[in-house]
């Protein structure tokens, strides 16, 4: 079976040296870039199974290079982990609006990258192979896994990939509150100490995206102190 190949892109060399070890030390083909544009044309070139990268490049930043990927049809499924030394909340929202799947903050534990490659390609994988899936509805929701199309009102609606496994997860079990660990869980393959901020940034660019009103939303709804559910339909 072909190793699964990871691009790693930070223009600190010694960043990469560390992830490319520890990801080829895991059983991952490790590409590597410093710039952004070498970073793109690889993208282009070698089409990656999944891209780590930094925010802070000498030439395109990160958040460009995601919204170039995310607007790329051939490219645009790629599954994204940005690294970024700027702990500002509106930093990572950004890039979670972008597209990002993930973001870890820098410094970062090594094994940690592993831990979150391995979920991201899981959670990509797991994606491909649903192809007789039940199409779900929730009002002027519709979702259908097997063309992974959401629309709302008939009207076409882009979503991340983490948007689009939260949005199923919660509209196949409609009525069902979910804590934040398990939906963290479940649509990210992991849970650790901190990250409710995340999933909270994910809803909430969900329901900029599928709700009349998303500062009071009827589809997706807060359980103060446990989670979130989706509304069941009457």
């Amino acid at each position: 079976m072909a190793k699964q190949r990871i691009l790693v892109v930070d223009d600190d060399r010694s960043i990469v040296k560390v992830v490319r070890g520890y990801l080829e030390q895991a059983g991952f083909e490790v590409l590597t870039a410093h710039d952004g544009e070498s970073a793109l044309h690889m993208l282009r070139s070698e089409r990656p199974d999944l891209l780590v990268l930094d925010l802070m490049l000498p030439d395109r930043d990160g958040w460009e290079i995601t919204r170039i990927i995310r607007g790329d049809k051939t490219l645009g499924q790629t599954p994204i982990i940005m690294l970024t030394a700027r702990v500002e909340d509106t930093d990572k929202i950004i890039g979670l609006e972008l597209g990002a799947d993930d973001y870890i903050t820098k410094p970062f534990n090594a094994r940690e990258i592993v831990a979150r490659v391995r979920s991201l390609l899981r959670r990509a994988q797991y994606g491909q192979n649903q192809t007789t899936a039940q199409v779900l509805r929730n009002g002027a929701i519709l979702l259908d896994p097997d063309q992974r199309i959401v629309t709302v009102a008939g009207t076409a609606v882009d979503l991340t990939r983490t948007e689009f496994t939260l949005l199923q997860l919660l509209m196949g079990n409609a009525g069902h509150t979910f804590t934040r660990d398990e939906l963290l869980e479940k649509s990210m393959g992991y849970a650790y100490e901190g990250m409710g901020r995340t999933l909270d940034t994910h809803i909430s660019n969900l329901r900029k995206k599928i709700e009349p009103d998303a500062g009071s939303p009827t589809y997706i709804q807060t359980v103060y102190g446990i989670g979130y559910r989706m509304a069941k339909e009457d």
